[in-house]
């Protein structure tokens, strides 16, 4: 049953402008090693985290959950490598918390990657150019359309950054691409910075959600300007999470 559901949801995955951030995640999964440390940042990268990422035996993981810290997955995946420095460490962050101070941490990982005996640190970013996490809060919660000026963040090149300090660049805006991607960044011989462009309207939906629910998201989506495509995509998410769940029950 979860091989046949992993195949109906990548077939109805939303298309997106260029890649779904959820696909970021589930490329990510099935790849890695059983000894694999994950970490998530807060934000909407929490929500690919926790629909997306299928934990293996042997495997450990770490979110910033009730504190919502923005900035903490770089700092875990440095105590987790400094920890566990021969298994390899993986860190999703949004790109809000990676201007945040993420991109200085990893001045800290170019610094002390030459103590560890297996060099994999992945930080993945997803830059999506907006505060998404609560741009999808304003809509749901308090039934606003995005506010432009202060969800609007600086589109950086962050694997280029990346490269200037002895790291590993890597840059994806095709989804065709995704796959081999987190093949190179995890079988890199130093810390790689995985940038992936991701679109900032696909609904972070929770891993479950009711007809409820979706309703009153759907009518504070109505407020929002063009966003017609919004609502015709997240309506896809949430018929195939409702006839999952029935499914299972």
């Amino acid at each position: 049953m979860g091989e046949w559901w992993e195949t109906v949801e990548a077939r109805a995955m939303t298309k997106a402008h260029p890649v779904n951030p959820q696909r970021v995640v589930w490329e990510m999964s099935p790849r890695l090693p059983d000894d694999a440390i994950v970490t998530s940042d807060s934000g909407s990268c929490a929500n690919w985290y926790a629909r997306d990422y299928r934990v293996k035996r042997g495997q450990m993981a770490s979110l910033s959950g009730g504190l919502a810290s923005m900035g903490a997955a770089v700092p875990y995946a440095i105590a987790a490598k400094l920890a566990h420095p021969d298994r390899p460490v993986i860190a999703l962050v949004g790109d809000g918390a990676m201007q945040m101070n993420n991109m200085a941490e990893l001045i800290t990982v170019a610094k002390y990657m030459d103590r560890w005996p297996d060099k994999r640190l992945v930080t993945c970013v997803f830059n999506n150019e907006d505060l998404n996490e609560v741009t999808w809060e304003q809509r749901v919660m308090n039934g606003n359309p995005r506010f432009d000026a202060s969800q609007d963040i600086p589109d950086v090149r962050y694997s280029r950054f990346a490269e200037l300090i002895g790291l590993k660049g890597v840059f994806v805006d095709d989804p065709k691409d995704l796959g081999s991607a987190w093949d190179e960044a995890l079988s890199a011989d130093r810390p790689t910075v995985l940038e992936v462009k991701t679109d900032p309207e696909i609904a972070p939906l929770p891993p479950h959600i009711s007809f409820k629910e979706a309703k009153k998201f759907m009518f504070a989506m109505t407020r929002d300007e063009d966003a017609a495509h919004v609502i015709r995509d997240t309506a896809r998410q949430v018929v195939n999470k409702v006839l999952r769940r029935e499914d299972a029950d």
